[in-house]
């Protein structure tokens, strides 16, 4: 997930990348069958998705210990703990790296001069609110529709599905 710098021609805005959706949705499809291992080639079908972009992603995962593979005409992957353990911010920091980034740089290392002196506090609420919801949601939850309720409160505002 990243802040873009307008600046640099992108609209200022907040991105889940593909990798991060494939990385989490993959481990929804894990979280359902745990703890039960699945192909790569299970979750590419059950998921839409590209097996071998899908294989990279899992690579990625299991380095970061989210997922274990075994190899094997019977292996696969599983979440290397209970769904209710994994949080979406793992995931994503996983596949992704920091929550949220400016211009490459984590939000605390981010100085400004003048007018701007102040931004830094900014992106750093930015990154707050986002950890708010992703590493308060787990798998287990997303699975269940029971998300805690102030994550459940935030799609219930009059804009929350409108794009702006």
């Amino acid at each position: 997930m990243c802040i873009r710098d307008a600046r640099a021609g992108h609209d200022s805005q907040v991105q889940i990348s593909a990798r991060g959706d494939y990385a989490v949705r993959a481990a929804l499809s894990l979280a359902q069958a745990y703890p039960a291992l699945m192909s790569a080639q299970a979750i590419a079908q059950e998921q839409d998705m590209p097996r071998k972009f899908l294989e990279a992603v899992l690579a990625d995962l299991r380095r970061a210990g989210v997922v274990r593979a075994q190899r094997g005409a019977e292996g696969g992957y599983t979440l290397s703990h209970p769904p209710r353990d994994v949080t979406i911010g793992q995931i994503i920091r996983a596949v992704d790296g920091p929550l949220a980034g400016v211009r490459g740089l984590r939000p605390e290392e981010t100085q400004y001069t003048g007018a701007a002196e102040n931004l830094p506090n900014l992106w750093v609420a930015v990154r707050a609110a986002v950890r708010e919801v992703l590493d308060e949601v787990s798998l287990a939850e997303l699975i269940s529709g029971r998300m805690p309720a102030h994550v459940r409160k935030l799609t219930t505002r009059p804009d929350a599905w409108q794009p702006r």
